[in-house]
């Protein structure tokens, strides 16, 4: 696991850009995509660049149940507003949050992953140390899944809906097996309020309570994230 401090996001995106640069050049195929604000900076960064994205494929790490693709609050209107129009994929995958069948779309989005390897899985993390949608308590082996989110999951992600009624309860998402047999991972992290995860997923015990404490399992992480964030390592 290797640690990179910037400054601020914007630092982070342009250095996570410089690390897709190498991986491209290494030959990867498919990236693993995360919405939210901690890889903004990182999607700026490739609009503005020349790179070209059209023999890639991308597939997304999760979906609010409930919420449609032309809803503004979906994950996939987030990906085409601040990715896709401009730097559009050979093909892009993301769970249907309105699928009839709940079961059955789990299944197809497990096979999709099946068939479409990660190379780089871009991550955040939540306060509470989720990865994707997981929660703390998931299974390591856990694969693509629906997830009742936790009240503060739901809190946090209140801000981006006119009320805190409003904010999706259920989402689909990779599961921590699906992540962990990415072959690379960027995860980010800005913020004081990502310190005791950030520790407790570098430093802490290999425990279900707090998931991202199992990317230890990972031969290659790299951690962005400001000093804030950092601030309860102890080394």
């Amino acid at each position: 696991m290797r640690i990179i401090q910037v400054e601020n996001q914007a630092a982070g995106g342009r250095v996570a850009f410089e690390l897709l640069k190498e991986k491209l050049a290494e030959g990867a195929n498919t990236l693993g995509l995360a919405t939210g604000s901690s890889p903004l900076s990182f999607y700026e960064q490739i609009v503005e660049s020349d790179l070209d994205l059209s023999d890639l494929t991308s597939v997304n790490l999760d979906e609010y149940i409930g919420l449609s693709g032309e809803n503004p609050q979906s994950y996939r209107y987030f990906m085409q507003e601040h990715l896709f129009n401009q730097k559009p994929f050979k093909k892009s995958f993301l769970p249907n949050g309105v699928a009839e069948d709940v079961e059955m779309e789990t299944r197809r989005y497990n096979q999709i992953l099946v068939e479409h390897p990660v190379d780089l899985q871009i991550l955040g993390i939540g306060t509470n140390g989720h990865i994707g949608f997981n929660e703390p308590g998931t299974s390591f082996d856990s694969t693509v899944h629906v997830v009742d989110l936790e009240q503060s999951t739901i809190e946090a992600n209140a801000r981006f809906f006119d009320k805190i009624e409003d904010v999706p309860t259920q989402a689909y998402s990779m599961g921590i097996r699906n992540i962990l047999n990415s072959k690379s991972i960027i995860l980010f992290a800005y913020g004081a309020s990502k310190a005791k995860a950030i520790a407790g997923t570098v430093e802490g015990p290999i425990t279900e309570e707090l998931p991202g404490s199992a990317l230890q399992k990972h031969e290659d992480v790299v951690i962005i994230a400001d000093k804030e964030a950092l601030s309860h390592l102890k080394k």
